[in-house]
């Protein structure tokens, strides 16, 4: 381990040369592994251009959050590490922090939301990191963190708003170019941005022509909202079906970079991830998290708005994790068909009367129903009315 001093930055340029030749430094690979690109061909075919995906679920930690972690730690002096190092997370830098604890003799702890998912929580055990859970949210685990740091004299580690965190996360941008150098836009999930700031530096210094595009949950959408605030700035509320980026306030220094290297910023609906898993697995077998199909989902959106139909590009997106809550499965099954606009849910109501069912069957034009729920209260009893709630097969919206 070491203290890395490094003279302040005075200009973009600077900064940028900065961060490359850190990433490029980077000695994560001690605990971290090179990931696949794999060739999505049934959705290149859907389509029409060439699709990538970035396999991090295949780190150890089925997470790109590893690198990371391994890279701040190793940064730190005998001093920082004296009574230990402490994290908030909601499950994915934990993990990351944990194993690289672990690997470098470090004593770890971490604390995570009430929310998080137990496979999360059950992981980090194993890797032999203490866990506290406090607060339903990130920033509320994030607060709760910063008090034990202080108050037991540990070294907080940021999960995104960190430099060598954001270095250590860039080299996820220098193996994709080492795997596809020709490739035209990279849509990388964000959270707090600490993966987007890392490879859009990255990419930017080598090939500035790549389109960088950050892809947002959009009941967590906070880059977006820093975008238009010009600075970060608090969400009134976050989602948590994508729980690895259910950040209300976007980093800083993650701000800073994405603002001067990320091309656009998207965000996609709960729907819309749930249909990218399906794909995902439909053409890897791997169940990627929610915040792991965010960039997949983006990517789609991507191309069903614009008018691709004239150029043949290269796609990527990041898969940046697979852990996977195994009953959140449900949901997701559940929720996927509407994301492929497969599925059509009606709010109906209908006379409560014999017969109106069938006669509601006959008006859809005999369509396979999927799900039928039926409501029958007091109030609308009296106005001889019933509401039902209906499933249907559709082809397209």
């Amino acid at each position: 381990m070491n203290n890395t001093n490094t003279q302040p930055c005075t200009s973009p340029k600077d900064v940028g040369l900065h961060y490359l030749r850190k990433i490029l430094l980077a000695p994560v690979y001690d605990v971290a592994v090179e990931t696949e690109l794999t060739s999505l061909t049934k959705l290149s075919v859907k389509l029409g251009q060439t699709i990538y995906l970035k396999r991090e679920d295949q780190q150890p930690v089925h997470s790109f959050k590893l690198r990371g972690a391994y890279n701040k730690l190793l940064n730190l002096t005998e001093q920082q590490c004296l009574h230990g190092v402490i994290a908030a997370s909601a499950g994915n830098h934990a993990q990351g922090l944990a194993l690289a604890a672990h690997k470098l003799g470090i004593k770890a702890t971490i604390v995570m939301p009430i929310t998080t998912p137990e496979i999360k929580v059950e992981n980090v055990r194993r890797l032999g990191a203490e866990v506290r859970l406090v607060g339903k949210s990130f920033n509320e685990a994030q607060a709760a963190s910063v008090d034990y740091a202080a108050n037991e004299n540990k070294t907080y580690i940021h999960p995104f708003d960190d430099e060598d965190v954001i270095v250590g996360q860039g080299t996820v941008a220098k193996e994709l170019l080492q795997q596809q150098p020709q490739c035209d836009v990279v849509f990388v999930p964000v959270g707090g941005g600490g993966l987007l700031a890392g490879m859009a530096v990255y990419l930017k210094q080598l090939r500035p022509e790549v389109k960088i595009v950050g892809v947002e949950a959009n009941d967590s959408a906070c880059l977006k909202a820093a975008m238009e605030n010009d600075k970060p700035v608090d969400l009134a509320h976050v989602g948590l079906f994508a729980d690895g980026v259910a950040v209300k306030r976007i980093g800083q220094q993650t701000f800073d970079l994405i603002r001067q290297y990320c091309d656009e910023v998207i965000t996609v609906t709960t729907d819309e991830i749930c249909a990218s898993i399906k794909d995902i697995f439909e053409q890897t077998r791997v169940i990627a998290e929610p915040a792991g199909a965010l960039s997949l989902a983006g990517l789609q959106k991507y191309c069903h708005v614009n008018d691709l139909s004239q150029q043949d590009l290269s796609l990527v997106a990041i898969l940046s994790g697979a852990n996977m809550n195994f009953h959140s499965l449900r949901y997701v099954s559940e929720r996927c068909e509407l994301g492929e606009e497969k599925e059509a849910v009606l709010a109906v109501t209908i006379p409560e009367a014999l017969g109106s069912f069938r006669k509601f069957s006959q008006v859809i034009g005999g369509r396979v129903i999927t799900e039928f729920n039926y409501r029958n209260a007091t109030t609308d009893a009296q106005d001889g009315s019933a509401h039902i709630f209906v499933g249907i097969r559709v082809g397209n919206r």
